[in-house]
């Protein structure tokens, strides 16, 4: 009798992560090839001091008016025992390296203004700018005739921040209900999800920069979510799970996978925060709401493709095999459902959501970095926590509860670096009571 024990064959556990690991490496180094032209293009002011040079934190910004670039205006950066000077380029950027983080006096020098442009009213200047959650601190500064910046009253304030926490909890209901997909159809817990956000913003700079139509450059960044996330299963986690590799083994090759998606895209791409085009407009008053077009659009992409995704979910046949897929793969596959092609087309999806929700990211903050896709990862999951694991439509109220709670935060004293803190609060208080989130049922948890 031949034993159990030859039967199985050896692992090859590390080749398929070898050939998985090059082959992304590969696709992004071909998605992101242009970012050091991009990067070159955008050199926002003058080569810094060697000193300077070496610093990894920096703050920058874009100078417009009426959507035109200022050049030639001098801006000064004093705080934490440090001043540094830079001026802003023939695009309308500066950039200025600081030796660490922390809160510095930012000063705009009017008399380096063209004749004719002024600051608007009220604007603040000098003024103060604080890191937050990213090495590059970004201010701007408001110009034109006629333009008042002045104080709100709470009730305005109070309004603008839902509108905004609206918009913001959408797009990240874009993510989420890839991730919530992913999770609901394979039960992994994908870390890398953070990385497919941040790739389709980069590839969208990348290509606008070297003078690709900012409409086809749009197309290529979701397409090439929607690469990254075939890819991953394709090469990735196909073979893990035809190996029966456990989910918790799974979960930290994806922690893997993001470190190092991450870097390559710090190599190509640069550790500065870039403006994707159009990302500068002025507002729009709609009663005593005032909101930016391009928060506008978003909140109305996101609607339109949350409905859409809705609508397949429940009344198409692909949507019914993935939510039977979702409840029980052996079951759906006993009932002649093609398993496996159902997964990957929800990573397909998966990875066209975060790379949208990406784009759409980059105009909310505003700004494209490596990191991005990572200090929105943590929201994602908080989001599709507190709606309830595996439920799509769970993704999509917690994700909307985060974002409104997270904006809702300044209006009453948060800081910018504590308004996050409070969401999390909220998840893990929702948790205490009930576990399974809001719309989870109680049989999925344990």
């Amino acid at each position: 009798m031949t034993s159990t024990a030859s039967s199985v064959p050896r692992p090859r556990a590390p080749r398929v992560l070898v050939v998985a690991g090059a082959l992304i490496g590969a696709i992004l180094a071909v998605l992101l090839a242009l970012a050091p032209a991009a990067e070159a293009t955008t050199s926002p002011s003058p080569a810094p001091s060697p000193s300077q040079g070496q610093f990894q934190n920096s703050i920058s910004g874009f100078l417009r008016n009426a959507g035109q670039p200022i050049q030639g205006v001098k801006i000064k950066a004093e705080g934490n025992g440090f001043t540094g000077s830079a001026t802003s380029s023939a695009s309308g950027a500066w950039s200025i390296p600081v030796p660490a983080q922390g809160s510095y006096k930012v000063t705009l020098d009017e008399s380096s203004l063209p004749q004719g442009i002024k600051l608007a009213d009220g604007q603040e200047n000098p003024r103060t700018v604080t890191f937050n959650q990213t090495s590059n601190a970004s201010t701007i500064f408001a110009f034109g005739a006629g333009i008042q910046v002045h104080q709100e009253s709470f009730f305005t304030t109070l309004a603008n921040r839902l509108v905004a926490g609206l918009s913001f909890g959408l797009l990240l209901a874009l993510s989420a209900v890839g991730l919530s997909l992913i999770f609901g159809t394979t039960g992994l817990t994908n870390f890398a999800h953070g990385e497919m956000v941040t790739l389709g913003a980069v590839v969208v700079f990348s290509l606008s920069v070297v003078g690709v139509p900012f409409w086809l450059a749009g197309i290529a960044g979701l397409v090439s979510g929607v690469a990254f996330g075939y890819v991953q299963d394709a090469f990735l986690w196909k073979p893990l799970r035809r190996r029966g590799t456990g989910l918790v083994p799974m979960m930290i090759v994806s922690i893997g996978l993001a470190l190092a998606s991450r870097y390559v895209i710090l190599f190509f791409f640069g550790g500065a925060t870039q403006q994707l085009p159009y990302s500068q407009s002025t507002d729009i008053d709609l009663g005593v709401i005032s909101i930016s077009p391009n928060n506008l659009w978003s909140l109305l992409i996101s609607v339109v493709v949350i409905l859409l995704i809705g609508f397949v979910l429940l009344r198409t046949r692909l949507g019914k095999a993935t939510r039977a897929v979702a409840d029980n793969p052996a079951l759906a596959a006993a009932s002649g459902i093609d398993v496996d092609r159902v997964i990957r087309l929800v990573w397909v999806t998966g990875g066209f959501l975060a790379a949208l929700g990406g784009i759409l990211w980059a105009y909310y903050r505003p700004g494209v970095s490596f990191n991005m896709g990572q200090q929105l990862l943590l929201m994602i999951f908080a989001g599709v926590t507190l709606g309830g694991l595996g439920t799509v439509f769970g993704a999509l109220v917690g994700s909307i509860v985060v974002g409104i709670f997270v904006e809702l935060t300044t209006v009453f004293g948060f800081t910018s670096d504590l308004k996050y803190v409070g969401a999390l609060v909220v998840m893990i208080l929702v948790l205490l009571f009930r576990p399974q989130g809001i719309l989870g049922r109680r049989e999925r948890v344990g």
